[in-house]
């Protein structure tokens, strides 16, 4: 919190307090600490104090969840935006680098292309839709 330099009687003497809890003080005179009861009238913080008790999960809370695999190639959303256009169908033979669908991101339109030679197997999202990066967008066989 705040550090002095004090002189008495010749010696000196670095003062550090480090903090002050109701009429205690934690303080630390040329490196060593002491606790110093304060005798003058405690002036009341406006600022509530938090006190929080520990929570301990309950038994299987806080493991990840995976999600279960679709089965083929996934292909993920590179960042969060919307589902401009879908330009694939189910079914369709896509090659790598072919546009699969237009996700706008960032206020930008972006591409988003098949990285392998496959078949739409499955479309995951609809046009409009709002997506988070790694969410699986389209799953090619």
């Amino acid at each position: 919190m705040k550090k002095f330099d004090f002189s008495i009687n010749g010696n000196k003497y670095h003062v550090h307090i480090k903090d002050i809890d109701d009429n205690i003080a934690s303080i630390e005179v040329n490196g060593t600490p002491y606790s110093v009861e304060i005798e003058q009238e405690v002036k009341k913080v406006k600022t509530p104090k938090l006190i929080r008790n520990e929570v301990k999960p309950k038994p299987g809370e806080g493991q990840i969840v995976k999600k279960p695999s679709a089965g083929g190639h996934q292909i993920q959303a590179p960042l969060p935006g919307n589902i401009f256009k879908i330009l694939a169908k189910e079914g369709d033979a896509v090659k790598k680098g072919d546009t699969l669908l237009i996700m706008e991101a960032m206020k930008m339109e972006n591409n988003v292309m098949a990285d392998k030679d496959g078949t739409v197997k499955e479309i995951k999202v609809k046009e409009g839709d709002a997506v988070l990066q790694s969410d699986v967008l389209i799953v090619l066989e």
